[in-house]
């Protein structure tokens, strides 16, 4: 089995999404799409896209909720992707070593001349984060645009995930999470940025910062009962929700 880097990494470069200002567009996921299919990880194959049974890989997806009834109701929009996760069952049940953790940045990817396709590793995942390419035989993830955070060729500003560059909310904010004065660890400590389903002790690195309460009140954990018809709130319902 693969191993996870014995110390952790000087960066932990992830994703903060605001779960109050995303309005579910799909934005970030079609240029997700066209990115990758053309970048790192190209190409992102799809199966039968016109028929009535289609699939298809894609890194990013949005699920969409109805919380609450009546006047307290609303949509939250939650768009997932890989977490690159601190303690990343992916890796650690890979037979071949082809999804690793870069010990420099902690972003988790797969190397696709290693990987035979198995599916271990989207069995592991609680987020359903792996995708299974049929054409290619193998499997892929988000890489948090690799080819993109690095290339000296593109302007700073547009060194960054192709979902981030393309939210037309600012929804979605990449940064360094190991910096606790970075622009995205800030936002979570402002915001009370939460973990993804943290009783899985998968030390996800993206955090999620909760809706706000109506009246603009920022949220946390179990804060905004008129959100949600079940106690605990909308995370504990959130949270009860992926798990089924």
């Amino acid at each position: 089995m693969t191993g996870l880097p014995t110390a952790p990494s000087e960066k932990r470069l992830g994703l903060v999404i605001d779960l109050d200002t995303c309005v579910g567009c799909h934005a970030c996921a079609v240029n997700c799409k066209e990115w990758n299919t053309g970048g790192y990880h190209a190409p992102l194959t799809d199966e039968r896209p016109y028929d009535t049974d289609p699939s298809g890989v894609w890194l990013n997806r949005i699920h969409t909720f109805e919380v609450g009834e009546g006047e307290s109701g609303r949509l939250v929009h939650f768009p997932k992707s890989c977490l690159h996760c601190e303690d990343a069952p992916c890796v650690t049940v890979c037979p071949t070593g082809a999804s690793y953790k870069r010990s420099e940045d902690g972003i988790v990817l797969v190397d696709e001349d290693m990987c035979i396709g198995c599916k271990l590793c989207s069995w592991a995942c609680p987020y359903g984060a792996r995708e299974y390419d049929q054409d290619a035989g193998v499997m892929k993830k988000c890489t948090l645009c690799i080819d993109r955070i690095y290339n000296e060729n593109l302007d700073e500003i547009d060194r960054v995930p192709a979902c981030v560059a393309t939210c037309p909310a600012s929804a979605r904010h990449f940064g360094d999470l190991a910096d606790p004065q970075s622009h995205v660890s800030r936002l979570v400590e402002a915001r009370g940025g939460f973990d993804l389903m943290p009783e899985m002790e998968t030390q996800p690195v993206n955090k999620y910062l909760p809706p706000r309460a109506k009246g603009g009140q920022a949220g946390g954990p179990g804060s905004d009962d008129k959100l949600m018809p079940a106690a605990g709130g909308f995370l504990a319902w959130l949270d009860r929700t992926l798990s089924d």
